[in-house]
């Protein structure tokens, strides 16, 4: 038996009138998969419950369904679905009959790492640079055994950021492949 999610509050056990259908089994499972997966890259949870529904819906769904389904503000949507199309996660497509802009899951996630590795992880490891150089000039006010702790440590501060800048490339080429 699985354990009950944060996602369970917002699938009613009967839907009211008029009221968003429950989220099904399927669907709270995707959800929840993909907010764990989102909190690791540092993303609002908005963000993998969007993807989630997406992901297995088997029709393209306009922004105001996804709101109702995941009793989600539209800020937090129209957020979430601009951050998923500027990372290649989600795209547009026509809806015949339909003018508002419905959305569909891309699955390959190779584009999305990537996009992400290079708008979010590099320009974070090149700030990361330049931090690390200005506290280098700043122990240069401290006493001398204070100096030699703070050099020590971030001499290993700056092994760990070249460390991650090597992975970098390693990381594009294994996802492109």
């Amino acid at each position: 038996m699985r354990a009950q999610t944060e996602l369970d509050s917002h699938a009613p056990a009967a839907p009211a009138s008029g009221a968003a259908p429950t989220l099904s089994e399927l669907e709270i499972e995707a959800i929840d998969l993909f907010i764990g997966l989102i909190k690791l890259l540092g993303m609002p949870k908005s963000v993998g419950e969007l993807y989630g529904l997406l992901f297995v819906s088997p029709t393209p769904l306009p922004m105001e369904t996804l709101m109702d389904r995941l009793n989600m503000s539209k800020g937090s949507a129209s957020q979430g679905l601009k951050l998923l199309r500027s990372f290649g996660a989600v795209k547009t497509v026509y809806v015949a009959g339909d003018r508002r802009d419905h959305y569909v899951a891309e699955f390959d996630l190779s584009r999305f790492a990537s996009n992400f590795i290079k708008g979010e992880l590099q320009p974070h490891l090149d700030s990361g640079l330049e931090r690390i150089k200005r506290m280098e000039h700043l122990i240069q006010q401290f006493t001398p055994g204070e100096r030699d702790t703070a050099e020590n440590r971030l001499v290993r501060l700056r092994h760990w950021h070249e460390k991650g800048q090597a992975m970098v490339p390693w990381i594009l080429k294994f996802l492109v492949s």
